[in-house]
């Protein structure tokens, strides 16, 4: 089998570093990385840019979805756009997303909030197929793992960024050899149950009810208090009042 062609559209540090080790494995796997497609986003640092690292590599940096060509595999790590059916079909083999939580469970933003408001007690990352739905499409592989008591927001993104990355590594082999099994989401809904939530949707779980119980009250702070983001807050009269989370 010659060499087969992938596109990588991505962003953030987790978007970097599975971009930096599909770049390492390119060789072993006979993979040529014909363009990578990124959303540089403000909130990060710098060193994690995947324009700069594309061109390290002499990879191709695209504009838009309209540039990709047609290639064997397209994958996804937290790129900010909805592929439509027309980008979906470029890639000949399979469309893939690494989606930061458990499907179909949590579809769509802001789901490390919405588990710790939820209560529940495990998390997890998804590798999915592609489709025009959100978070939609049949799951490859998967890795789940225990939310710790009393769990901060930052302390959920990092335990699921790291098995994120994990996930990404261990599957990539399996994912180029086309070994995998696809299992419908539809299927796994009534076990597990399914919510989408849109970016949006953030704004209003921050806002504290002061008439609330305290373990809620909590509970809102804790799923809402990312650093580099607006903190949780109450209402005084016309005024915002922020919570700190400095005492964790």
């Amino acid at each position: 089998m010659g060499k087969q062609s992938i596109i990588f559209l991505g962003s953030k540090p987790i978007g970097y570093h599975c971009l930096d080790y599909l770049i390492s494995q390119k060789e072993a796997l006979a993979l040529d990385i014909v363009g990578v497609l990124c959303h540089e986003n403000q909130h990060f640092d710098a060193q994690f840019s995947l324009t700069q690292l594309a061109k390290q590599h002499q990879i191709p940096v695209l504009e838009s979805l309209a540039e990709m060509p047609n290639v064997d595999f397209i994958y996804s790590v937290q790129y900010h756009q909805i592929l439509k059916k027309e980008d979906i079909q470029k890639a000949g083999i399979i469309a893939l997303n690494l989606h930061m939580a458990p499907l179909p469970e949590y579809r769509g933003c802001n789901q490390f909030s919405f588990a710790l408001l939820d209560n529940k007690k495990e998390f997890g990352t998804t590798i999915h197929q592609l489709d025009p739905q959100i978070d939609h499409g049949d799951l490859l592989f998967e890795k789940r793992f225990p939310i710790p008591e009393n769990c901060w927001i930052e302390q959920l993104y990092s335990l699921t960024y790291d098995a994120s990355l994990l996930l990404f590594k261990e599957s990539l082999k399996n994912i180029i050899y086309h070994n995998y099994t696809l299992t419908s989401q539809q299927s796994l809904v009534e076990e597990r149950g399914s919510q989408l939530h849109y970016r949006k949707d953030i704004h209003e779980i921050k806002k504290i009810d002061l008439n609330w119980d305290q373990e809620t009250i909590m509970r809102h702070i804790r799923a809402t208090s990312m650093p580099g983001f607006e903190p949780p807050y109450t209402m005084i009269g016309d005024k915002k009042i922020y919570f700190s989370n400095q005492w964790h």
